[in-house]
């Protein structure tokens, strides 16, 4: 991170009213002005250049109206970000403006957060190398022993970034595993107009110390905790903070790598595509990023950080297994939370004294859960990467314990109902077993043939494509290449009330998968190289013969010429990989699952329809379930696993 001092650019004296103030400043001022636009060239605009994006929070009550992001396009040198404040500047300044330029990013992101009236965006979004604008907006903390029965005792060796107030690190339960960084990023309080000492306002931060790695209620007993401060005594924060709080902890691994890192954010603010970048970034450096879903009984897609498909995202449950619930607020919910972990009612370490304790709730302790277990995963898996760390989260997560009927239809089909658990053993397993989970994209818009998409993580590899469709009406599924990496995409049908896209996403070492295309509409598709197997594909035959095999058909994977569209294999290698497929018929039932056998990992959910409207398939962990209007469906998964190599027998003794 590069923080540069503020710097105001002084007004122009354009006219004889204000003749008598500019003579009372310093005339190098003027002077300098003069050069900064004699220097950059600026010239009226020609109105040629095309208009940077300008983004506003989607909750107008957390904007911040005059504070604005100004992010330049990726891949854009370093000097440019100086260059650009001074076309700001000097832009600003031929028009009797003032800028104050209050931070500069140069990490993930390059570009920097400048204090300016509204009436300078026109000229801001026109500067060269500018990408977007993004209106400053404010983050919360989310709080509002029954939660360590599921969990084990860990190693050390991880150290987790926690983003938040400060943390009392003299309290018994994290003493000697604390260290308080010297960053802060923090906005003045409401109605105070001052910045408490980091000392006075550390229960928030104390209470996620203790649950992430306190002697008697962590759950990473061993971990270490850095604390970078974005949040205020009031719990809150601002985006441009917390990007700085980001680029900080980007800094400190490079300068000192750790063995496995762990980010942790209890907090949200509205959608925020800079705030989502970083943390992005962040994950593509290695470390596992963790963030609280929100406490406002709302879709998490709708926050951020918790939006970022890359980020671990955490709801919150009480003891009960009900979703967590806090007056007119809750946790929030949706296709966006990876899992849900304890958040209700948690015991942790109170600030109030070095040995008291206290209650508190939130998805922020239900984030703080999921990043001690993350951070037992590494402790043994520590060249883990982070979409093994979420994989293996999910594979040991207790299934099917949630209630969801207080939710919506939408909500409780895409919501995972999974609840964070320790893994029963911490031998490293990440490079022996086959780890899949099904990915959930938006519903799709209403008219006929409107597409929606689902993709994988980065690490992760498609093993399957399928379509959901409450009404039954879809066109079905397809499979797309973008910028080298497969996407499920899926077609509202005639009349429907929107489809989803199920991408079905794994991780083993070595896993390679693409996708081959028939060579023509309704001709077969097929893996040509032997080595390959059939793990998925799109779409399933439909209005097949009596006397036609299903699996013959989903092997070829034929589609009618009328439909126009082509048929896609997914064809995966790993060595030891095997797979096989399974089918079932549910004759005059509605329903139909069909299930792996243990030690088979399913990679795709197929539903084939004999005349009956069909809603699609389902994938609930490794099982396949069909939905049609009157029966006469066909369900078919696709199972694989992966054969670890023999080990040599222990030697005889003598």
């Amino acid at each position: 991170m590069r923080a540069t001092s503020a710097w105001i650019g002084w007004a122009l004296c354009l006219c004889a009213s204000s003749a008598a103030v500019c003579a009372q400043d310093d005339p190098e001022d003027d002077e300098l002005i003069l050069d900064l636009i004699r220097d950059d060239g600026t010239q009226p605009e020609s109105g040629a250049e095309p208009a940077a994006e300008f983004l506003k929070c989607n909750k107008a009550a957390w904007r911040m109206p005059g504070q604005y992001l100004v992010i330049l396009h990726q891949g854009t040198h370093e000097s440019q970000v100086q260059r650009t404040t001074r076309r700001l500047r000097a832009k600003a300044a031929r028009r009797g403006y003032l800028v104050e330029i209050l931070q500069t990013y140069s990490g993930a992101l390059q570009g920097f957060l400048v204090k300016m009236s509204r009436d300078v965006l026109h000229l801001a979004v026109k500067l060269p190398h500018v990408h977007y604008i993004e209106e400053d907006s404010s983050i919360f903390a989310q709080s509002a022993p029954w939660n360590l029965q599921r969990l084990l005792q860990p190693h050390g060796g991880v150290s987790v970034y926690l983003m938040d107030g400060s943390v009392q690190s003299s309290h018994r339960e994290v003493e000697g595993r604390v260290l308080i960084t010297d960053f802060a990023n923090v906005p003045e309080e409401d109605g105070v107009r001052v910045h408490r000492q980091a000392s006075q306002c550390d229960s928030h931060g104390t209470h996620l110390a203790g649950v992430v790695t306190g002697s008697d209620s962590g759950v990473a007993r061993g971990a270490g905790v850095n604390l970078v401060r974005v949040l205020n005594c009031q719990g809150k924060g601002t985006v441009s903070g917390a990007l700085a709080g980001m680029e900080y902890i980007g800094a400190s691994l490079q300068a000192r790598p750790v063995d496995a890192a762990v980010v942790l954010l209890p907090f949200i603010g509205g959608f925020s595509r800079s705030l989502n970048a970083v943390c992005r970034d962040m994950v593509a450096r290695g470390a596992v990023v963790i963030a609280a879903a929100g406490n406002h009984r709302d879709d998490a897609c709708l926050y951020s950080p918790a939006s970022e498909p890359e980020v671990i995202t955490v709801g919150a449950v009480n003891s009960a297994d009900r979703l967590m619930s806090q007056g007119a607020g809750g946790t929030n919910f949706g296709r966006c939370v990876d899992l849900f972990a304890p958040g209700d009612d948690i015991v942790s370490a109170s600030s109030d004294c070095s040995t008291c304790f206290t209650s508190r709730s939130g998805t922020s302790q239900a984030a703080a859960h999921a990043a001690g277990i993350a951070a037992v995963i590494l402790s043994s898996n520590q060249n883990a990467s982070p979409v093994q760390v979420l994989q293996m989260m999910l594979h040991h997560s207790i299934s099917n314990m949630i209630n969801f009927l207080p939710l919506s239809e939408t909500h409780r089909l895409t919501t995972p109902n999974l609840v964070a658990a320790m893994p029963p053993t911490l031998n490293p397993t990440s490079n022996e077993e086959l780890l899949c989970r099904s990915v959930w994209s938006e519903r799709s818009g209403l008219l006929n043939t409107d597409r929606v998409a689902s993709r994988c993580r980065a690490g992760e590899e498609m093993m399957g494509c399928s379509s959901y469709a409450p009404d039954g009406a879809r066109v079905g599924e397809t499979i797309t290449v973008s910028s080298g990496h497969m996407e499920c995409v899926a077609y509202n049908g005639a009349a429907g009330n929107g489809v989803y896209a199920v991408a079905r996403c794994c991780v083993i070492a070595g896993l390679q998968c693409q996708a081959r295309a028939s060579p023509e509409p309704g001709e077969d598709a097929q893996c040509a190289d032997p080595q390959h197997l059939l793990t998925g594909g799109s779409p399933v035959c439909v209005n097949l013969d009596p006397n036609t095999s299903i699996l013959k058909a989903f092997l070829v994977r034929a589609q009618k010429k009328i439909t126009g569209i082509t048929s896609h294999a997914v064809c995966c290698h790993a060595l030891s990989l095997e797979c096989q497929l399974l089918e079932d018929t549910s004759g005059d039932e509605d329903q139909v699952e069909v299930s792996c056998p243990d030690g088979w990992t399913l990679t795709d959910c197929s539903a084939v329809s004999r005349g009956s409207a069909v809603s699609g398939s389902v994938a609930r962990g490794n099982s396949c379930r069909i939905q049609s209007t009157t029966g006469g469906a066909t369900g078919i998964a696709v199972c694989c696993h992966f054969l670890p190599p023999l080990r040599p027998p222990a030697p005889t003794p003598n």
